[in-house]
């Protein structure tokens, strides 16, 4: 799978400096983050409609939108997939493949070196801005 992944961002990479014009990617970085952050949002939500309705094929397609408007937003942000990977067997270390990471210090595994050094991280919720570290 990160075969495909990865052959899908060196496209995205490769389109960057197209003409905007004729190129889909190429508009998207023209228009910049906030536009590539609307579109994942956007395909994110067409995924998570068909798969409540129950829709597998939309769900296949969407998904496809989704992980090309990742590879897009990852390419502005200057994250490469190999980062990803690496962040996913970090966690695969500490809780095993199929756990998110918590969001909580205190359901953190105790002792855990990969908490020095983490950045801050600010959340929305509802008006408030709210720090976690």
């Amino acid at each position: 799978m990160s075969d495909s992944l990865e052959r899908l961002y060196r496209a995205v990479i490769a389109a960057k400096d197209l003409d905007p014009a004729v190129s889909r990617t190429a508009r998207l970085f023209q228009r910049g983050p906030a536009k590539m952050a609307k579109k994942l949002a956007e395909e994110a939500i067409e995924v998570v409609i068909d798969a409540v309705n129950g829709n597998s094929n939309a769900v296949v397609r969407e998904s496809a939108d989704l992980f090309y408007n990742l590879m897009v937003l990852w390419a502005e942000a200057g994250v490469r997939p190999e980062d990803v990977w690496r962040e996913m067997a970090r966690r695969e270390h500490l809780l095993g493949i199929a756990e998110k990471m918590p969001k909580s210090a205190m359901k953190m595994p105790k002792a855990s070196p990969s908490r020095i050094g983490r950045p801050t991280i600010v959340t929305l919720q509802g008006r408030r801005v709210r720090k976690r570290h």
